[in-house]
């Protein structure tokens, strides 16, 4: 059975508050008295709860971290930025994953919420849900620093890094239409998520600059996973008047999209040309140059893990602290090529 505050006050005579004082190193004890505690302590391998000592202080330790797919490379690498810059604070991390369901988002909060940690850092799902009045009035309840990474929040302004999506899906889009392509498709993500809204419209953006008709049938409705990129790939490919080149909105599409043109021995580029969203770090080991748009996920969970400081810190107000990163283009393979 496992030991408690209390037992130690039991065992060293001692009350529960100079135990607490003890253990917090806050408040007089006497030089005596908390060698005493101490030894008692020492002599039970007694490890105080964590939220135990958090409500005491009124102040956590902790900070919450809540993304939709902790099995994406993309957020384990927001993931390992957040972790780095904490730890150099001091702060501790706890993990939620939501598999972009809304209700595990909602426990997520309410669970942080009990735990009374610090400040949390999310990337939100992306679901059409995100209007439910349940999930904004969870978030207006908490009375905890929120820094949303990546992605907004829809019908309520909230301070976060974001990544400028529609100059990435232009830049994406324009650097084939430089390599003289003209048929050029889209593999998007949800459109109910913004990045993946955003990045079609600077698609679209870049096609009607360079008077190119936008074809729908070049659009191409994803969800960010590899199963359907797939099975939309396998589709495109078998099109008579087939495109060029494609974009791809994420690091998993990117792979779905290539088994499907390996299994039909299409090369890339000389056959399809494509540009992705996010490193695939596989691609590297099997020798598949792709050019990507690096929105740089490590640096995004490090700059938000210092936008939550500056809060905490009160060096910043907490509403709309708003900063947008400028993702970069990484060549791979032939430049003249994509």
């Amino acid at each position: 059975m496992s030991i408690t505050i209390s037992d130690i006050a039991r065992l060293s005579g001692v009350s529960l508050s100079t135990v607490s004082r003890v253990l917090n190193n806050s408040g007089y004890v006497k030089d005596e008295t908390r060698k005493k505690v101490e030894e008692v302590i020492r002599q039970n391998n007694f490890i105080p709860s964590a939220i135990a000592r958090n409500l005491s202080k009124s102040q956590s330790t902790t900070i919450g971290i809540i993304v939709p797919d902790i099995t994406n490379s993309y957020f384990g690498e927001v993931i390992k930025g957040v972790s780095e810059i904490a730890e150099e604070n001091g702060l501790n991390i706890i993990l939620f994953n939501t598999d972009n369901i809304l209700e595990k988002e909602i426990r997520a909060l309410n669970v942080l919420k009990e735990q009374r940690i610090r400040g949390i850092i999310m990337t939100p799902g992306f679901g059409e849900e995100k209007d439910n009045f349940k999930y904004i009035d969870t978030i207006n309840k908490l009375n905890i620093p929120i820094v949303l990474v990546s992605a907004d929040i829809k019908f309520k302004k909230m301070s976060g890094i974001f990544v400028d999506n529609i100059n990435a899906g232009f830049d994406a889009t324009n650097l084939l239409l430089k390599k003289g392509h003209s048929k050029i498709a889209i593999m998007t993500g949800i459109l109910s998520s913004e990045p993946a809204a955003h990045r079609l419209l600077g698609y679209k953006k870049a096609l009607k600059e360079s008077n190119i008709d936008i074809e729908q049938r070049y659009i191409l409705s994803g969800d960010f996973n590899m199963k359907k990129a797939y099975e939309l790939t396998k589709k495109l490919i078998e099109d008579e008047d087939r495109p060029t080149a494609l974009i791809t909105c994420s690091n998993r599409m990117t792979i779905g999209a290539i088994k499907a043109l390996k299994e039909k021995n299409i090369n890339i580029p000389e056959d399809l040309a494509i540009v992705a969203f996010d490193r695939v770090a596989l691609l590297d080991y099997l020798g598949i140059n792709i050019t990507y748009i690096d929105e740089l996920p490590l640096s995004l969970g490090k700059k938000s893990m210092n936008l939550l400081l500056d809060i905490l810190n009160n060096n910043i107000s907490e509403k709309e602290k708003r900063i947008i990163v400028k993702p970069r283009i990484i060549f791979k393979g032939s430049e003249e090529k994509i």
